[in-house]
């Protein structure tokens, strides 16, 4: 039997677990309102994504509501590319990074130097003060889109609200959720999105494009779209943790169950899992760079180990097989 070269090798280790959640994103909208969303269960997922690492639950709560924000965003996506969300703060987390591609592959890195935070910390005392970004990657030959603001607001959905309301001046509703349950660890989302109408006009549903409801003005149209969205933030906001962690409620139950009154609308749900992408290969090459005196000094007894902070999967290589 031959041994594929390390640069050769793209096979995944048989201790990362290979989990999809088929409905992990649930996308909708209310027809009668110009409001969008999407529901996000990661499920099993989460408890196996989040015990990988040897963190703090504070920052286990920080990262799995992390991890929802950035499935619920990509389900957005138009094209083969990933969503990031990365944070650097001055405080006991000093490193935040999430990401999940088109097709719902999850990862994240979290660097927490103090793991004495208390469990109900806030995401402020954890991140302290530093900026938040976010980064739309369309591929190898596309340009990246990335925003960038600072740290705003005691949780997690405040700093992404505050994002969306300065950067994008988009109007958007961010409830993020994570827990221990008996089950596990759970975390998911319900984000919303206030979608502008052309010409600031709410069709009705028999109405053609561009008409308007009969009797109603521009400015009578403008305030049917506030309230609509206001009623749509109230109803989402009334989503519990112990709601979205019931498994035996399906999304599409749960959605019904907040929204049914405003016509809602459910579309094709989308599966998550867990995405990380490093391989044998992969690191093999990022190794290949390193000059010789450096590969001697990182090998122990004849062997290389790198391990991947975003799977915490350590990768050994002999010395002898790397060569510049």
């Amino acid at each position: 039997m031959i041994d594929t070269p390390a640069f050769l090798d793209t096979h995944r280790p048989d201790s990362v677990p290979d989990l999809v959640v088929p409905h992990g994103i649930t996308p909708f909208h209310l027809s009668n309102s110009p409001v969008r969303g999407r529901l996000v269960r990661l499920g099993p997922l989460a408890d196996i994504m989040l015990t990988r690492h040897d963190i703090a639950d504070s920052g286990r709560i920080l990262a799995g509501q992390a991890l929802s924000l950035v499935a619920g965003l990509s389900a957005g996506l138009k094209f083969k590319g990933s969503f990031s969300l990365q944070i650097k703060g001055d405080g006991p987390v000093s490193t935040l990074v999430a990401d999940c591609t088109d097709t719902g592959e999850l990862r994240f890195y979290l660097r927490m130097e103090n793991d004495a935070a208390p469990r109900d910390a806030t995401a402020r005392a954890l991140l302290g003060e530093g900026y938040f970004a976010f980064t739309v990657d369309q591929g190898a030959h596309m340009e990246r889109h990335q925003g960038i603001v600072a740290l705003e607001g005691e949780t997690l959905a405040d700093m992404a609200t505050h994002y969306f309301e300065t950067s994008e001046q988009h109007r958007c509703a961010v409830l993020l959720f994570c827990d221990r349950t008996e089950a596990g660890w759970e975390a998911g989302a319900l984000l919303l999105e206030k979608i502008a109408q052309e010409g600031g006009i709410v069709p009705s549903p028999d109405a053609g494009p561009g008409e308007k409801h009969q009797g109603q003005t521009d400015s009578g149209a403008a305030q049917t779209d506030e309230d609509s969205w206001e009623t749509a933030c109230v109803l989402g906001r009334t989503l519990t943790s112990s709601e979205l962690f019931d498994r035996s409620l399906s999304s599409v139950t749960l959605i019904e169950r907040l929204f049914g009154t405003q016509g809602v609308i459910v579309d094709r749900a989308r599966a998550v899992s867990l995405g990380c992408r490093c391989n044998r290969a992969r690191l093999a090459g990022v190794l290949s760079s390193f000059p010789e005196e450096d590969l001697d000094h990182m090998a122990e007894e004849g062997t290389i180990t790198m391990n991947c902070e975003f799977c915490n999967v350590g990768f050994q290589f002999a010395r002898d097989d790397i060569a510049r």
